[in-house]
């Protein structure tokens, strides 16, 4: 193969490659909220005390996804401060604990390169550039295994499910979860479900050097609740 040839085979791949970033880049957007993320409400049970995660910290949602970059396997972390959320507890009867929505502004979603930042908020991953999917929103709609009472420094474990909703596209999720009652201001705990990216038709932008993403991810809520 002559070298004029082999000069124009690389300058079209490197074309080609240029302008799938490109895609990539602009697609993204700025990765900034369209508006301020409030706590869903729910409506107060007797004997019931409200504890609210407020967006801005200090509670962070986060995602895990394998990947294969560039022939290295590494696992890929998102995370973002902007969740909201509120549960109803009466600490003396925890079978009539009731939970909101709780609700993500997936566009804030923020990993180790600013690059993937934008394709994950492109179209072909959560699309959250986009004013209409901006929100990821997880619905309880039944608890299992929390009951009996909890007294500061006691921990409980219980399992949540509801519908998970992702772009357009709402599958059911559980989360495995385990809360401690802090003092009787404060419940701190982790929430955390694995579910496959294809059930919410979550696909991989073809870029040069991602091979290999894992269809599993797994989604995790550190949380800390605060009487309000």
């Amino acid at each position: 193969m002559n070298r004029s040839l082999v000069g124009w085979i690389v300058a079209f791949i490197l074309a080609i490659g240029g302008a799938a970033f490109a895609w990539v880049w602009f697609a993204g957007g700025s990765g900034e909220p369209s508006t301020e993320l409030m706590t869903p409400t729910i409506v107060s049970a007797g004997g019931s005390q409200s504890f609210v995660i407020t967006a801005g910290g200090p509670s962070i949602a986060s995602f895990e996804i394998d990947e294969e970059l560039r022939g290295s396997p590494q696992t890929v972390v998102g995370t973002t401060s902007e969740v909201a959320g509120q549960v109803q507890v009466d600490v003396n009867d925890l079978s009539t604990a009731q939970f909101s929505d709780i609700v993500i502004n997936a566009r804030t979603f923020m990993t180790d390169s600013e690059r993937r930042d934008r394709a994950i908020r492109g179209p072909v991953i959560l699309n959250s550039a986009s004013d209409e999917f901006e929100f990821v929103t997880f619905a309880p709609s039944s608890i299992e295994g929390l009951e009996g009472s909890l007294d500061p420094g006691d921990t409980v474990g219980f399992a949540v499910t509801g519908d998970l909703t992702i772009k357009d596209t709402t599958n059911q999720a559980s989360f495995e979860v385990s809360a401690t009652l802090v003092d009787g201001d404060t419940i701190e705990g982790v929430a955390s479900a694995r579910v496959l990216r294809a059930d919410f038709g979550i696909g991989i932008p073809s870029v040069p050097g991602v091979a290999n993403v894992s269809d599993k991810v797994i989604l995790t809520l550190d949380f800390v609740a605060v009487s309000g």
